[in-house]
This record gives structure tokens, sequence and C-alpha cells, in this order.
């Protein structure tokens, strides 16, 4: 019986392994073909149960979303509402600080949680340039067995391309989720992959940390060609490939749904934040979004801007609610 036993569990170890074998590697733009292989150990040993397609799909997700980092170089910045001309066109935005005199000069944000600008210095990190797709968030949730949101509802092809697609932003129902997925992807990559912080995402909205009131590749908002065009509409979300990237590379870090970022939210951080890497409160109720959501208004699509959810977690299906995720290391991949 034990001999039985030992060749049953033999014959399962040998077609695992074949298994294993016959995966596909993806071709990465940054790793190499070593640490491809390493991701795909990793993916082996944490979902032996899963099958090899699926399998692949996660080692695809993973090198997918590293390959879209894009490396930002640490610098200082004066962080927070640096103004604006009160009578400026959000179409056409001047260079600040516009050699205007200063009582024309105004806060971009209508509340005053930003308005304290304050000195930041950030070490280098890399931040993706795209927000996490739904598709690869589903993976995620398919890899742990867990079900799909909104289930029922994806079966109604009226619905399907207005909130399914596979290339619209993931959309969370809590902070913990866009969290969890981040902390997966390192776990399975081995890189410290984390939410960025808030000083992070506005300093790569704001071109390093210049004086930009928004996160386009011009500074302006021109809508159908940089940011999402203006008005009432039933689509929530877009696709995050849509429009033409900042300088840095990334795409809609405003005007398509809004960011997680990893720190707590506190009115009066901006006064006593650190200088260097600052992460946020050490604690707290609420988290941080940064960004804004579609079709939402120039004010609050600044690159300043600070956002809070009404509770720290919703429940149900809020498609403005999403993330990208962030490799805390002062060097590239």
């Amino acid at each position: 019986m034990a001999k039985h036993i030992s060749l049953h569990l033999l014959t399962l170890l040998l077609l695992t392994g074949c298994e294993a074998q016959s995966l596909s590697l993806p071709t990465s733009q940054k790793l190499s073909p070593d640490k491809v292989a390493q991701i795909a150990a990793n993916i082996e040993q944490k979902y032996p149960k899963l099958s090899a397609e699926l399998r692949g799909k996660v080692l695809h997700t993973v090198v997918r979303s590293l390959d879209n980092m894009v490396f930002v170089e640490g610098g200082e910045f004066q962080m927070g509402d640096f103004g604006w001309p009160y009578d400026d066109d959000p179409a056409n935005m001047c260079d600040w600080p516009c050699g205007v005199e200063p009582e024309r000069m105004g806060r971009i944000s209508m509340r005053a949680d930003d308005d304290f600008v304050h000195p930041v210095k950030l070490s280098s990190y890399s931040l993706s340039k795209y927000q996490t797709m739904l598709g690869d968030f589903d993976v995620f949730f398919i890899a742990q067995g867990k079900p799909l949101f909104d289930a029922e509802d994806r079966k109604r092809e009226d619905l399907h391309e207005k909130f399914y697609a596979p290339k619209l932003p993931a959309p969370t129902q809590s902070w913990q989720e866009a969290k969890d997925y981040c902390g997966w992807l390192g776990e399975l990559s081995g890189y410290a992959v984390n939410l960025p912080t808030e000083a992070q995402w506005e300093y790569a909205a704001r071109n390093r940390g210049q004086y930009v009131a928004y996160s386009t590749d011009n500074g302006s908002l021109n809508y159908g060609r940089n940011f999402g065009g203006p008005g009432r509409s039933t689509r929530l979300t877009f696709a995050v490939d849509s429009y033409v990237p900042s300088p840095l590379g990334f795409y809609n870090l405003s005007g398509n749904a809004t960011d997680w970022v990893n720190d707590w939210y506190d009115k009066d951080y901006y006064r006593y934040s650190p200088v260097e890497n600052p992460t946020g409160p050490q604690t707290g109720t609420h988290r941080v979004l940064r960004g804004s959501n579609y079709p939402e208004g120039p004010l609050l699509s600044a690159s300043t801007v600070r956002r809070w959810p009404e509770v720290p977690i919703r429940k149900g299906h809020i498609p403005g609610f999403s993330f990208r995720c962030a490799v805390q290391s002062h060097q590239p991949l």
C-alpha cells in the first residue's frame, strides 16, 4: 500500500514537472530570462494546483506589470497647492508663476488641506505608467480562488464594454484590495512592490515636481487629445492607455479613475510632514486618493488636489476608485 501511494505521488510530481516545463515564458522588455524563469518558479511553488494555462496568465500579468514600470529619478520639490491665475484657461495653461501679479493668483483646490506648500525630497522609485487593468485584477482574484465581483452582471453583453472590458482601470471595493494586489506582485516577483506614497504620486504627476497644473503632456487640458471629454456621460472609465502620456510616460494620472495611494489622510499632515521620503501619518481613518474621475472638471483634476473617500471601505462596485503600483527601489528594474 505504501509503495502504491509513493508511486502515485511520484507520478503526480512528474506530471506537474512536465506541465511546468511546458509553460511558455514571456519575453520581457526589462527582466532577464533568468528573472522571468525565477518568477515562473515562484508561481509554480505558490500555486501548484492551478492549471498551466492559469499559471501562464499569472506569469504574463506579473511580467507585464513590471515592464510597465517607469523609473522616476528622485529629487526635491515643493509639494502642495502652488496656485494658478484666476482667469487662466485650463486648455492653455501658462508656465507657473505666469508672470502675473500675486493678487491674480489663487489656490487650485477648493479645500485648504493641500495649501501648505512644503519641501519634499524623494529617493528614486518606479511607478506604473498605467492604472492596473481590470483583466489583470481578475487574474489576481481567480488565482486565489476568489469570486469575481459583479459575476451576474458580467453576463450582460450591454454592460461589458462599459464596465467589464479588460483594459478598463481595475475597480476596487476598498483600499485594501489595491494594497493586496501590489503586495501580490511583489511576492511573486521578489521586488518591493507597493502602492506609491502620496508624495511619489504628486512628484510623478508634476514631471518630477515641476509647477504644472495638470498631469498631461503639456500641462493643459485638451479634451479628447490628452484628457477625457467633458460633459455628462454614462461611461465611468475608459481604457488605461487612452490619450497621450505625460512627458515622463504616464497615462491618465487624472481624468479616468482616482488612484489609491499608501498614505493615511490627515488634513494637517503637510504642516508636519518630514522632508525626506514622507509616507503619511502613522494612523488614520481614511486613505488618500489622488487624481480625478471621468468626467470631472478642471479644479478637481489638478495635479496637487488631495482626495479621500467618505468612508474607508465602500460596499459595492465603485468604478471610480482604482490604483497603480510602484516598485520601492532606488534602482531601475
